[in-house]
């Protein structure tokens, strides 16, 4: 049996009655959308009313709340009562972490060459959704091939979601992991052995290439020192309204080095945003 939760002013919420083990109505979704775009700018449509339960349901679980109604207005009762380790929890949450070793491949033979080209100086690249890592390591193993034992490069890799981030600190990885093939297995892996087994961690000549800390890119104040020459932010402005999009854009613009190359999903386009950069390949732009 399926319960209908509705409001005049609000979507309809599905949840499966005998399955529902809280209390979730369509104001409570509308509140869930409501602070996750003010806190991390994410657009949830109408249609993640089942994934909010799900992925939420945990979250109460281990505070003792009984229904989203308590838990959303324990989080923002006045004074910080939740404190901001479960604002944090709170965002963890409700963010997607899809991602996998040398993801949309074209992008980096394209690293590979404009490495190359810049390689007269030292680079700074950005990876700002790294989730569990396999993304920065990629670009890493770019730069290691591409510009040799020097290197020549600092990564700094970052991610709204703190978990993700201690994952890909560790940076250890299923042996069978999609996109790295033998060679690049052997040249930048140490495999597993007994209870690890099955198991692949980065080289540390790979690690320290990479430094990871945790950035929300609607954070007013962006602090990174000496411009970008690359950034990827891939997969992520799919999740943001067209306001945002254009906020995030001005401030990436802001970071970066006239000349430096932004990487984009392969569904992500930004023609519309001339005055900051211009299209230069499939999904690439440079910093005008």
């Amino acid at each position: 049996m399926t319960a209908v939760l509705a409001s005049a002013n609000a979507p309809l919420v599905r949840v499966d009655a005998a399955e529902q083990e809280f209390s979730f109505g369509a104001a409570d979704f509308e509140r869930v959308r409501q602070l996750i775009y003010q806190r991390a700018g994410i657009s949830l449509h109408a249609g993640k009313q089942a994934m909010v339960y799900s992925r939420l349901s945990r979250r109460l679980r281990d505070t003792g709340h009984r229904s989203f109604a308590s838990y959303l207005q324990w989080l923002e009762q006045p004074g910080g009562a939740a404190g901001e380790q479960e604002w944090q929890e709170f965002v963890n949450c409700l963010t997607t972490n899809l991602t996998s070793f040398f993801r949309e491949e074209h992008h980096f033979h394209e690293l590979a060459r404009d490495l190359k080209a810049r390689s007269a100086r030292p680079l700074r690249i950005w990876c700002n959704a790294a989730s569990t890592g396999e993304e920065p390591y990629s670009i890493a193993m770019t730069v290691a091939e591409a510009l040799g034992g020097g290197h020549g490069a600092d990564i700094l890799a970052s991610d709204i979601d703190t978990k993700v981030l201690a994952t890909a600190a560790r940076g250890v990885y299923a042996a069978d992991s999609r996109g790295l093939n033998p060679q690049r297995l052997r040249q930048h892996f140490l495999r597993g052995k007994g209870a690890n087994s099955g198991f692949i961690r980065v080289k540390p000549e790979l690690a320290k290439l990479v430094q990871f800390r945790a950035h929300n890119l609607m954070a007013s104040q962006w602090s990174f020192g000496e411009g970008f020459d690359i950034v990827f932010c891939r997969n992520v402005m799919i999740y943001f309204d067209a306001p945002t999009q254009r906020r995030v854009l001005e401030r990436i613009h802001r970071v970066m080095k006239p000349g430096g190359m932004l990487y984009v999903g392969h569904s992500e386009n930004f023609t519309e945003a001339r005055d900051l950069f211009r299209l230069r390949g499939k999904t690439i732009y440079e910093r005008v």
